[in-house]
């Protein structure tokens, strides 16, 4: 079996677009805490939660990817790293689909 660039660079789309995701969930959560507390909308620190969770499935699915190892989770990581920013989800979840081959 041949192995390729493809899984290895989803893995680090995958990674990075969650680290980014996890770190606009935390912004997102703080900010909207301190903010929600002055107009009397605390429940805006939670829109930050979803981007935490997606973010962290990112990052599992792009170590996943990397390793080669179990090809759902890795394509799971790559769609949830379109949630935040979109521009690395797009190739990540295309070279997880085109290295499928190279997958245990």
């Amino acid at each position: 079996m041949e192995r390729t660039w493809k899984p290895t660079t989803a893995g680090i789309l995958s990674i990075i677009a969650g680290v980014l995701q996890v770190i606009m969930g935390i912004a997102i959560a703080v900010l909207g805490g301190i903010g929600g507390a002055f107009i009397g909308m605390g429940w805006l620190s939670a829109i930050g939660a979803p981007l935490i969770v997606f973010g962290i499935v990112a990052i599992v699915g792009g170590i996943f990817a990397l390793r080669r190892r179990i090809w759902g989770l890795a394509l799971a990581g790559s769609i949830c790293a379109l949630i935040g920013p979109w521009i690395l989800g797009i190739p990540a979840i295309i070279f997880i689909i085109l290295g499928r081959s190279e997958f245990e």
